[in-house]
């Protein structure tokens, strides 16, 4: 299946390498299918564009969660900060403005539900199954936790768990998205599909 993206995806902040995004949008082209497709971590919808694409071919449907105030590293004084999604009125980061402008000119409005809460909020009273998780929030031990607690339990069997920035070695990263990598692998309900740059992808067992 070719990818046509309906804007041009290198003019969208974000951290997701092509080959990354490419694997998203082929995941979610088949998870959609069977069910309704979540992300934990929009920014400004680079992912959110990959994989809602997929979703509007199949008539599926993408959730996007984000609190939008940003990680830890994108705070004030911090290595990835941008001052052009700093909100001065209220002193705090906010892309959530930024992410809406980019999925309405990629005309997917109708395929993506924002969600801006944290994993934690927005998963309180959850019950709808998932075909597709994709965890790319915080980076902190406790957030990156927390993200997989919240929504790893909703995928159905056969369904898929993707896991972006997944440095085994701390030389070249953070370990928390690693940490969750082997906690799933450990439980016993995920097994290993392919690992694309330092995208991991696990299917329910």
């Amino acid at each position: 299946m070719s990818i046509s993206l309906p804007v041009d995806i290198h003019s969208i902040k974000g951290f997701l390498a092509a080959h990354e995004g490419e694997a998203l949008y082929h995941l979610a082209a088949e998870a959609s299918g069977s069910g309704a497709c979540l992300e934990v971590g929009s920014y400004c919808g680079k992912s959110t564009i990959y994989m809602a694409t997929a979703c509007k071919l199949m008539n599926g449907l993408l959730y996007a969660v984000d609190h939008h105030r940003g990680s830890e590293e994108h705070q004030r004084g911090e290595e990835y900060h941008d001052p052009d999604l700093y909100d001065e009125g209220a002193r705090l980061m906010d892309s959530f403005r930024t992410f809406r402008r980019n999925i309405r000119a990629a005309n997917l409005e109708d395929w993506v539900v924002p969600i801006v809460a944290s994993s934690a909020v927005a998963a309180r009273y959850w019950n709808t199954p998932l075909s597709l998780v994709f965890i790319d929030g915080g980076h902190s031990r406790e957030a990156a936790i927390t993200d997989y607690r919240c929504w790893a339990r909703h995928i159905v069997p056969g369904g898929y768990l993707a896991i972006h920035d997944i440095f085994p070695d701390p030389n070249d990263g953070g370990q928390a998205p690693y940490e969750i990598y082997k906690l799933a692998l450990a439980s016993a309900q995920f097994e290993l599909v392919e690992m694309v740059d330092t995208l991991g992808i696990l299917r329910r067992v």
